[in-house]
């Protein structure tokens, strides 16, 4: 039996279209099927990454994930390659892509990383590497949010979360206040 192409998860640059990768532009280029979190946005990036996206591009979102995923799968059964993207950052990593890998590895499809922004954060970061824990995006509203700190103060991994710009400052305040200011933290972008 020959094997069938893997799903691919390709990471996106998160602010800086040079991140994105020659791995990135190469299977955006020969994906028959490109699963995108936003139609849109992946088109933007291909523009300016100067590739034509050849394949059938299907919207992928958080909202039809459940639906497209078994959809997905049966295109990579068929020996279709599927390269799943975000709109910033990893597929499956606080984005849409969980339910897809999930299914994957229950069926036997092969499932094919890219890159991760959380390591290269981490990395890059001059924390402590050695232990660390993922948290992902931290709730909106105000109460929420300071009961999320609360709950990870004792923590004494290095945290990494994902935050919007637009609401990087009220965040950090919040952590300053939860976790004390003399504990150390980088952002980046």
């Amino acid at each position: 039996m020959p094997m069938r192409p893997p799903i691919v998860l390709a990471a996106t640059p998160i602010g800086n279209d040079g991140d994105a990768s020659a791995r990135l532009r190469g299977e955006l280029e020969r994906a028959d099927v490109v699963a995108a979190e936003d139609t849109r946005r992946l088109l933007n990036l291909a523009g300016r990454l100067g590739i034509a996206v050849r394949g059938r591009v299907l919207s992928f979102h958080e909202h039809n994930e459940a639906d497209r995923a078994p959809v997905l799968l049966g295109l990579a059964r068929e020996g279709k390659r599927v390269v799943v993207v975000s709109d910033a950052g990893m597929p499956s990593v606080s984005d849409p892509g969980y339910r897809l890998v999930a299914l994957a590895a229950r069926s036997g499809v092969d499932v094919d990383p890219g890159p991760s922004a959380v390591l290269a954060a981490l990395a890059v970061s001059g924390l402590a590497t050695d232990r660390f824990c993922f948290e992902g995006f931290l709730p909106r509203k105000a109460g929420e949010l300071a009961a999320a700190i609360r709950g990870l103060k004792s923590e004494g991994r290095t945290m990494v979360f994902f935050e919007s710009p637009r609401r990087l400052g009220a965040a950090l305040r919040a952590m300053c206040e939860g976790f004390g200011s003399d504990r150390p933290a980088c952002a980046g972008s």
